[in-house]
């Protein structure tokens, strides 16, 4: 269907599924994914690192609201690390999501976010900039004041600020092959102005708008189509980008999947996942990381 007049649906034409020459491309990018050791050098003893980019929500669902290790057994790190079907060997789940880090912190490759992951995050587990090869984004700004249809609506900026994160992974790890977006869980019991709806449900069409201004481009041969997204030429070296989880909802209505989000999977402000709802979100990135055609070759 349509919302305010924009397409739905996670890919062009209102679908959900992965345009065919998006995913060939997905195929050859994580075909290419391998085990790398500290300086970026492919090894048998190397390592497939996976980092999350984002804020409190990424965090808390990925791995613990601290963003300290061992992670929470109910997140995303906790329950791929008790799935024996997941590369346990030579896969490491890096958490580089913080509080408070929203989408503008993370959107030059010099913001310090980017020091700290590699200083603390991955240094912690043994690991360097060069084996990243994936990285998990889920990014919002807080206090969003213009809703879609305006021209300058929030989703827009978003989308702006996306597209140079995409950029700035590049630069700081020269070995990222694919990049996965989600956007926001539902906020309709948000108690606070930090991300209400519908600024979390129109997340999702700035994820929808950045990836499709890839597919565009490369159909263009490299001319940027869409300027808020920038330049996304996989042939000059950009990423691989595509939907990881689509996590949002509308409340207690199940949706297809007979997903809902009730008071209870949210904290008290309403706006932060309570511990049902990072199980939810990591039972939902699990599923995903296992049955994505680009992410089963180094995932399981």
């Amino acid at each position: 269907g349509t919302y305010l007049g924009f397409t739905g649906g996670l890919y062009e034409n209102g679908s959900n599924t992965l345009p065919a020459d998006h995913l060939a491309a997905g195929l050859a990018a994580a075909a290419a994914v391998q085990p790398l050791d500290t300086l970026g050098i492919p090894s048998a003893s190397g390592k497939i690192a996976l980092v999350s980019i984002g804020m409190s929500n990424t965090t808390q669902e990925f791995c613990s609201a601290g963003g300290l290790t061992p992670c929470d057994a109910w997140t995303f790190v906790g329950q791929a690390s008790a799935d024996a079907a997941v590369n346990h060997a030579t896969l490491l789940l890096i958490n580089g999501a913080r509080g408070g880090q929203t989408a503008g912190t993370w959107d030059s490759s010099s913001d310090p976010n980017y020091n700290r992951v590699r200083d603390t995050d991955l240094a912690n587990a043994g690991a360097t900039e060069a084996q990243v090869q994936i990285a998990w984004v889920k990014v919002a700004n807080a206090g969003p004041m213009v809703s879609l249809p305006a021209s300058n609506a929030d989703a827009y900026t978003l989308e702006i600020q996306m597209g140079n994160i995409v950029r700035a992974l590049k630069t700081r790890y020269p070995n990222l092959k694919l990049v996965y977006l989600s956007s926001r869980i539902y906020a309709g019991y948000a108690t606070t102005m930090l991300t209400p709806e519908p600024y979390a449900y129109e997340s999702g069409f700035a994820v929808k708008w950045l990836i499709q201004a890839q597919i565009d481009q490369m159909r263009a041969g490299g001319t940027i189509v869409d300027p808020r997204a920038g330049d996304l030429n996989r042939a000059t070296g950009a990423p691989w980008v595509g939907w990881a989880a689509y996590l949002w909802a509308n409340g207690a209505s199940p949706r297809s999947d007979g997903l809902v989000w009730l008071p209870a999977d949210l904290a008290s402000d309403g706006t932060h996942p309570s511990q049902s709802g990072e199980q939810k979100v990591g039972a939902m990135l699990l599923e995903f990381f296992k049955s994505d055609t680009t992410a089963r070759p180094w995932f399981l």
